[in-house]
């Protein structure tokens, strides 16, 4: 017999492969590459080198495709707390999920 847990997410989740830059404290300046494997309103989870301690912030920006917004491609920086890391055998990655607390529309100038 499987169990099941019972399903907690109240907002949609996309799956998306996006390359995203993440900061977080032992980071370096610059942050890390990374790829996104699933985004919802939110939350994130992204393949990065190395795991991120558990309870973490970070601050990551990404850039939503005009496939997503109906428009022009978005820029968006979001800054969050790590709440879960997974090891990722398929890409040799550690899969780590993020909650997002507060997001911000970027423009070019």
């Amino acid at each position: 017999m499987t169990e099941t847990r019972p399903e907690r997410r109240v907002t949609r989740r996309f799956a998306l492969r996006l390359p995203l830059i993440v900061s977080f404290p032992v980071a370096s300046d610059k942050g890390k590459e990374a790829e996104s494997r699933d985004v919802s309103a939110r939350g994130i989870c992204f393949y990065l080198d190395a795991g991120i301690p558990n309870g973490s912030d970070l601050e990551f920006t990404l850039t939503l495709p005009q496939e997503i917004t109906g428009t022009e491609s978005i820029r968006v920086r979001c800054k969050g707390k790590v709440v879960r890391q997974d090891a990722a055998p398929e890409t040799a990655k550690t899969a780590v999920a993020a909650v997002i607390h507060e997001y911000e529309f970027l423009t070019d100038k």
